[in-house]
């Protein structure tokens, strides 16, 4: 083995090492599985929900309603930005709502969209609304950030209309924009899940972690929120080798 790969391998490992046991010795110590299971206790657990299909559903259906929320609020927070960018009155009358978006609590959002909205829809909307200020601040700060000089160039060239879109903001934007899309996946993935946790529509990673705590399956709990951990950094990985964005590169 390389030392530079067993380095990697070790500095990844030793932490996770160091919380296992720290876990288990909580565990231990407390000798209650209803308040703390052990990590041998929710890695079986979590072996038997996966072999069951409703894990798969729930988990399916929980990604499918977070993207396309997510999806949904990148696409209007690009569009936010470029018009809050372009016009005056447009960021006199967009900016303001976007700032108590994402001043406001999820949990106020959660359930006022709760009365509006069927429940299966409320997940995918906040997760949306979440990402939307996220994705319209790191957008308009690239279009802030274009270098006025290529933008003068081109008017000096009469480039034309969709040039400079291609040749010089979408490069100007494009490290704002990934930057954007990694801290909003996570903060996406969060709240949809607490969402669920609250609206419980059907085959739901939150439901299950909802009644998991209804009915006392402590373990059943901590094997769930396993499974949100993992998906979420899962996502994370999978946003930023699409994107092209390195480890410390969207901090």
């Amino acid at each position: 083995m390389k030392p530079a790969l067993k380095n990697r391998i070790t500095k990844s490992a030793l932490p996770a090492v160091f919380w296992l046991a720290v876990w288990q010795g909580a565990a231990a110590w407390v000798d209650q599985e209803l308040l703390i299971p052990s990590p041998l206790a929710v890695l079986r657990q979590l072996g038997e929900l996966a072999a069951l299909p409703l894990f798969w559903r729930s988990a399916g259906f929980s990604l499918l309603r977070i993207f396309c929320g997510a999806l949904g609020g990148t696409a209007l927070g690009i569009l936010c930005a470029v018009l809050t960018n372009r016009s005056l009155w447009a960021d006199r009358l967009l900016s303001p709502a976007l700032r108590v978006i994402r001043a406001t609590p999820v949990a106020s959002f959660i359930i006022l969209i709760l009365l509006w909205f069927p429940t299966g829809r409320v997940p995918g909307i906040i997760s949306g609304l979440m990402v939307l200020p996220v994705i319209w601040e790191s957008v308009g700060a690239g279009i802030r950030n274009t270098p006025p000089e290529l933008l003068e160039m081109s008017r000096a060239y009469h480039f034309g209309h969709r040039k400079p879109i291609r040749s010089i903001y979408i490069p100007a934007i494009r490290p704002h924009f990934a930057s954007g899309v990694c801290n909003a996946i996570g903060l996406a993935w969060k709240s949809g899940v607490a969402a669920e946790v609250l609206c419980l529509p059907k085959a739901s990673i939150g439901t299950q972690i909802y009644y998991s705590k209804i009915y006392l399956e402590t373990p059943s709990l901590f094997a769930w929120t396993l499974v949100v951990i993992l998906l979420s950094l899962l996502l994370e990985k999978l946003i930023r080798r699409i994107l092209g964005v390195k480890g410390g590169d969207a901090a």
